[in-house]
């Protein structure tokens, strides 16, 4: 029966969306995290008479007889909305008010872009991320710094024992034409591809591009209570093609039992 396979892709369907639902509340605290939603489309159709056809030599059909075979998810969607920021105080924490990614780079030299403003001095001095990733353009922060002020056009500045503020470095951000086309590599890191397009840089508050704001972190966008309900439909929805399924099964065997 058609309804059974039909069903059955209903029921795959469905199991993805779940799957999206979790990661993103097993992401609820992470910073910069950014929530995805799944994207479905109907496959194709059986047509058994097409809209206009001829139902007798007189008549026209105003409507066609199309049976549907099923659903097919064909992306998940990253919803880039900002999350909200928390006050951490940390002289490395930083948050983007507005558009844009810090850039990273990784051990192989590719730069890789994060909401995750958790920043960390190295052990040679140098900005990184909790990975280990340095700040890209780096930044190195000298041994004997006192305090560390980050302005929110990226200027980094910092106080030294009987020495005026000195500027080590300056921040850029990136922004793209279409950031829901940036790959996720896990990590808090996105990577560039042709769907999102190249990266433009410049300052914070610079070509469209937001502010950095010390002492803040971006927090995940997830909003809990909605992907709670999102799972329920989810579930409900699994739960009501299994039945489709079973209900297929019992004609089966009632046909079985009727041709036996």
């Amino acid at each position: 029966m058609r309804a059974m396979y039909t069903a059955a892709t209903g029921m795959d369907a469905q199991t993805i969306r779940i799957d999206t639902v979790a990661n993103n509340l097993a992401n609820a605290n992470t910073a910069g995290f950014k929530k995805s939603q799944v994207d479905f489309a109907d496959l194709m159709y059986i047509v058994m008479r097409r809209p206009g056809g001829s139902q007798t030599e007189a008549t026209q059909t105003p409507t066609g007889l199309e049976v549907g075979t099923g659903v097919s998810p064909v992306s998940t969607l990253r919803i880039f909305t900002e999350g909200a920021i928390a006050n951490t105080e940390g002289e490395l924490d930083m948050a983007i008010m507005g558009d844009g990614f810090f850039q990273v780079e990784t051990p192989t030299g590719e730069t890789k872009y994060t909401r995750d403003g958790n920043f960390r001095i190295g052990p040679d001095g140098i900005v990184v991320t909790s990975q280990g990733y340095p700040l890209y353009p780096r930044v190195s922060i000298p041994t004997d710094t006192t305090s560390i002020a980050v302005g929110s056009d990226g200027t980094v500045t910092v106080t030294t024992p009987g020495s005026d503020p000195t500027q080590v470095g300056t921040i850029e951000l990136a922004k793209f034409t279409n950031p829901a086309g940036l790959s996720s590599e896990g990590g808090n890191l996105f990577a560039e591809t042709v769907a999102s397009g190249p990266a433009t840089t410049a300052a914070p508050g610079q070509q469209g591009l937001g502010e950095v704001k010390q002492g803040y972190l971006e927090m995940s966008n997830v909003d809990v209570v909605t992907e709670l309900v999102d799972l329920i439909i989810a579930q409900r929805t699994y739960e009501l093609n299994s039945k489709v399924v079973k209900a297929g099964d019992r004609i089966l065997q009632a046909i079985n039992y009727i041709v036996s």
